[in-house]
């Protein structure tokens, strides 16, 4: 497989919705916890970006596979568009599988049960989304496990392995005992930093799925738009943005995040204009990009934002 190839069967261009929900999370725990451990991060950024590309992998392949036409196996598909042979295609999912895994274990052994727990629930939930007799992406739940998954439990994890040792939580073995501890007030603190992130990238499956909803009939994907029907899709759609800027304002008024982090408000003019467009039409040629931008600009500014609390302290 060339590496073009490879770089459209694990669409690279889309992991930016894993890399920003990344940032937030090393932002918010140098900002809450003063707390960084390079060797932790670079591990599980690694870790995280190659499962990402796994999950990718995996539900390109099944799409080919299940295709109900020849046409949208062909031309619709980048395995049938690269012509690429399906044992490749295998091979590589299980070799990036394999790495994604290492990299857990060794992450796990750095810090401690905890991480082992949650990346086992994020590996679950990121292979079931894609493989298996009625895939999560077929169900009217994708958008609530894309969310969730990647938007808190990147954030999660990644505030996690720089600071395990806070009392966030603590997943403890003891003869034939396990005890799991949670601090509720610090776990609801990570959730409403990551609803940002968590609504964005939820939104980037509605969108795909709302474009998408008469051609994933034919090929047995019944997603939510198949159930709200168009009309509370696009309600959906619109509270999701709302939701992230007032999730935003929340995290500022709990002192969660510094104050500064309101100048990522800016967003809503460019993000409210590309709701109306995507309001009018919703054709994944010529709308489906609004939410990717969208991601980028809300995500982006809050980023940028939160950076420059520490450059101005």
């Amino acid at each position: 497989m060339s590496i073009r190839s490879f770089l459209k069967l694990v669409e690279i261009q889309t992991k930016i919705a894993s890399v920003f929900p990344f940032f937030i999370g090393i932002l918010f725990v140098l900002y809450r916890y003063d707390a960084f451990h390079l060797k932790n991060t670079l591990i599980f950024f690694s870790s995280m970006l190659i499962f990402d590309l796994t999950t990718t992998a995996i539900n390109n392949y099944m799409d080919y596979r299940k295709a109900k036409s020849d046409e949208y196996r062909k031309e619709k598909n980048v395995i049938g568009q690269e012509g690429i042979k399906e044992s490749t295609v295998i091979a590589t999912i299980l070799t990036l599988f394999l790495m994604a895994t290492g990299l857990g274990i060794w992450l796990s052994i750095e810090t401690d049960l905890l991480v082992l727990l949650i990346g086992f629930i994020c590996f679950c939930i990121g292979i079931l989304y894609t493989f298996g007799p009625i895939p999560l992406s077929r169900m009217p739940l994708g958008e609530v496990f894309s969310g969730v998954t990647m938007g808190f439990g990147i954030v999660f994890l990644t505030v996690y392995v720089n600071a395990f040792d806070v009392g966030i939580a603590a997943l403890t073995w003891e003869k034939e005992m396990i005890f799991l501890q949670v601090n509720l007030i610090k776990i609801i603190e990570i959730i409403i930093v990551s609803l940002p992130c968590m609504f964005t990238i939820a939104n980037l499956m509605l969108a795909n799925n709302i474009c998408d909803v008469e051609e994933d009939i034919k090929n047995h994907r019944f997603t939510l738009p198949f159930y709200l029907g168009k009309k509370y899709s696009l309600w959906l759609y619109n509270g999701l943005y709302v939701g992230s800027f007032v999730a935003i304002l929340i995290s500022v008024f709990l002192h969660l995040l510094p104050i500064i982090a309101l100048l990522s408000l800016v967003a809503i003019l460019p993000v409210y204009k590309h709701m109306r467009i995507f309001n009018e039409l919703q054709v994944k040629s010529k709308t489906f990009s609004l939410a990717v931008k969208n991601l980028i600009i809300v995500n982006g500014f809050l980023v940028v934002s939160l950076a420059m609390s520490f450059i101005i302290r």
